[in-house]
């Protein structure tokens, strides 16, 4: 089977079921006037060591009405990514309608606010890492239309982790028991865990 993105309009169902599975960065931002705001976004990764630096795709709008979310970040510069435990998910999905900019979602879903310690805005203190971000830029996908999408890249300037997850070296990818993003409406969790260390080439005769 063929398919052409540009004449399959529901291709996006068939991308979202093929780049599995995606981490999910529960962010929460505050608005200029101190508003919070508290959402997931799927299509998110690392993109380098040093600095620190981390990608995040928004649609720019839902509907007719901008995504609060990135309006924030581009009003205020700063955000935090929570990430999300098998724990916190029914209660992070209850997050994920398009509320009026006056709801908060803490509330909401019962979520806890925590001090970030540099940023203005809240962390999650439920979950079990938190990375506070700083915007270094917002490149435009698709700009102009109704499906533009905002692809925010940001340095990360401050990083909580639960106690007893970090050994100093390595996290203890178990322990996090975070889920990830399918196709459709599937989530899932880290299932078997297996090690190949990184190769080393070494020329013949050495």
């Amino acid at each position: 089977m063929k398919i052409d993105p540009k004449t399959q309009d529901k291709f996006f169902n068939v991308l979202k079921a093929v780049v599995i599975p995606r981490p999910i960065a529960f962010i929460s931002s505050q608005s200029k006037e101190g508003g919070l705001n508290l959402a997931p976004f799927s299509f998110f990764n690392g993109v380098c060591y040093d600095p620190p630096t981390v990608s995040v795709a928004i649609a720019r709008f839902a509907g007719k009405k901008p995504k609060d979310s990135l309006v924030n970040i581009e009003e205020t510069g700063e955000f935090v990514i929570n990430l999300v435990n098998r724990d916190m998910a029914e209660a992070m999905n209850q997050t994920a309608a398009e509320y009026p900019a006056d709801v908060n979602e803490f509330e909401l879903a019962g979520f806890t606010t925590a001090p970030s310690e540099i940023v203005k805005a809240p962390r999650v203190a439920e979950s079990p890492v938190s990375l506070e971000c700083k915007l270094i830029q917002v490149v435009p996908v698709n700009e102009g239309s109704q499906k533009e999408c905002g692809l925010v890249l940001a340095e990360v300037v401050y990083c909580h982790i639960k106690d007893g997850l970090f050994d100093g070296r390595y996290v203890d990818m178990e322990g996090l028991n975070l889920i990830g993003r399918l196709g459709g409406h599937d989530y899932c969790e880290l299932g078997d865990f297996f090690k190949m260390k990184l190769p080393v080439y070494k020329p013949k005769g050495e």
